[in-house]
């Protein structure tokens, strides 16, 4: 039996919702956490604006799939953004106690 791997195309924003981040992963949980772990430094833009609240997300079988999708979507305006992401999360919720079950998760393992 094959194991396929997913790949995932991701919505993140700020506190205050005032900034969206377009990124691509195969481990969302993962990529999350290295957000998060990045808040408050200067050195990434994630980091800079404390981008590390899931929005909206997608998955794809292929990764160049899901990169092609994350350019395009990257070049949207915020308007177009904020429609693919209502069709999804129409509360504009932050999903990641739906992803780790508690956020922020008591660990934060690092990627292996």
């Amino acid at each position: 039996m094959q194991h396929w791997k997913t790949f995932y195309v991701y919505i993140l924003t700020n506190e205050l919702k005032s900034v969206l981040y377009v990124g691509m992963t195969n481990n969302l949980e993962q990529r999350i956490i290295e957000h998060y772990r990045q808040k408050r430094q200067r050195t990434s833009f994630t980091g800079k604006y404390n981008v590390y609240f899931l929005l909206w997300f997608e998955t794809h079988q292929y990764v160049n799939n899901a990169i092609v999708r994350e350019n395009e979507v990257k070049a949207w305006r915020r308007e177009k953004k904020m429609q693919l992401i209502a069709e999804m999360n129409p509360e504009l919720q932050f999903l990641n106690e739906e992803i780790f079950g508690k956020w922020p998760p008591d660990d934060l393992p690092e990627r292996r």
